[in-house]
């Protein structure tokens, strides 16, 4: 089985790279399932319930999110309505949503998703060392393969989170600073690792904003309104390669294209 995991989907640019992207990546790499995280689709700035069907009709079969999932109000009344669409799982309970998935790939084959948040330098959410290992179990006797993604800022607290599920799940991914980072492996345990997947969009910017804002920004220290990049777009994500073995993973690749290749 053949997995791609797209990171953070930033804006309009995001899209339209994603959008030409994913079709041919399907056929190209023989993929079975493809998950994006789309915390950012709108605007940079959270999603809404037509820009999720928007992205599903792109190929995508399951989506993530993070600290700006509810950016978008709208999104409020998508949510309940949505399986394939997640907000972390440890969000506290009574939130709208849910934070795992079980998908089937084109064979037929269940696949599960999990989305859980990091807390250092984020927002003070429950565990998620102890919230992931309760959406494992719930999962494992439904799907040979589980993808967490794990949306964070801290790059120590992704590896803890690598070597915390290492053996019990096949891949951890990690989004949210939308840099990809170098070092994609398969753990010891076969888990299937990424720091940060990066993110589909105008790298052109700073992480998606107009670079002129971002540094008018940090210099002045003001408010300052920010507005999507429109510079260079790529599609940063991973093709994952699973094993036949429940919960491992053979190998991990990066998939980084710019807009001019996709």
């Amino acid at each position: 089985m053949r997995i791609l995991f797209i990171g953070d989907i930033f804006g309009k640019p995001g899209r339209e790279v994603a959008r030409r992207a994913i079709p041919a990546l399907i056929e190209r790499e023989s993929l079975d399932f493809v998950i994006a995280n789309v915390e950012n689709s709108a605007s940079g700035f959270g999603v809404t319930g037509d820009i999720a069907d928007t992205i599903l009709g792109y190929g995508v079969d399951a989506m993530t999110t993070g600290n700006h999932v509810w950016d978008k109000k709208e999104v409020l009344d998508y949510i309940p309505r949505q399986p394939k669409l997640l907000r972390p799982a440890n969000f506290p309970a009574g939130v709208p949503g849910r934070g795992s998935y079980v998908g089937r790939t084109r064979s037929g084959e269940p696949i599960g998703v999990i989305n859980v948040m990091g807390r250092i330098f984020m927002q003070p959410l429950d565990d998620p060392f102890a919230i992931v290992l309760k959406e494992i179990e719930a999962m494992r006797a439904k799907a040979r393969v589980i993808l967490v993604d794990f949306h964070a800022e801290a790059t120590s607290e992704k590896v803890a989170m690598g070597w915390h599920l290492d053996g019990r799940v096949t891949a951890v991914v990690g989004t949210h600073t939308h840099v990809p980072t170098a070092d994609a492996r398969v753990l010891p345990g076969g888990t299937a690792y990424i720091s940060d997947v990066g993110m589909t969009g105008p790298r052109g910017g700073v992480i998606g904003v107009r670079k002129e804002q971002a540094i008018a920004s940090l210099r002045t220290h003001m408010s300052t309104r920010f507005e999507t990049s429109d510079e260079d777009p790529w599609l940063n994500a991973v093709a994952i390669t699973c094993s036949p073995q429940p919960r491992r993973a053979h190998a991990i690749e990066q998939v980084l294209l710019p807009a001019a290749q996709a």
